[in-house]
């Protein structure tokens, strides 16, 4: 039978399974690059993204770019999801 977990070096380079890696044995080596006020505008975005009638939607997005996405979430201190709503946001309102 197959496994959905994803194996750890079968699709992510060097620097993305050592970041896995090192989140799993629970060391957290990345600290947030945010400023209070960047902070503060992704908070208002979210709000703003939140207080919207909302559509559920199913996306298929390649595997490195969402190891991508969720370390940069975790860098910024932000869910993942809700980063990506704010890049959303951002490109449709630019």
């Amino acid at each position: 039978m197959m496994s959905k977990r994803p194996e750890i070096g079968v699709y992510l380079d060097d620097e993305e399974a050592s970041l896995i890696e090192a989140l799993e044995n629970g060391a957290t080596p990345l600290g947030s690059v945010l400023t209070a006020e960047r902070r503060a505008e992704l908070e208002a975005m979210a709000r703003t993204t939140f207080s919207e009638d909302r559509e559920k939607i199913s996306l298929r997005v390649p595997r490195s770019d969402l190891a991508r996405l969720k370390s940069r979430a975790l860098q910024e201190g932000i869910p993942y999801q809700t980063l990506i709503n704010s890049i959303i946001h951002k490109y449709v309102s630019s």
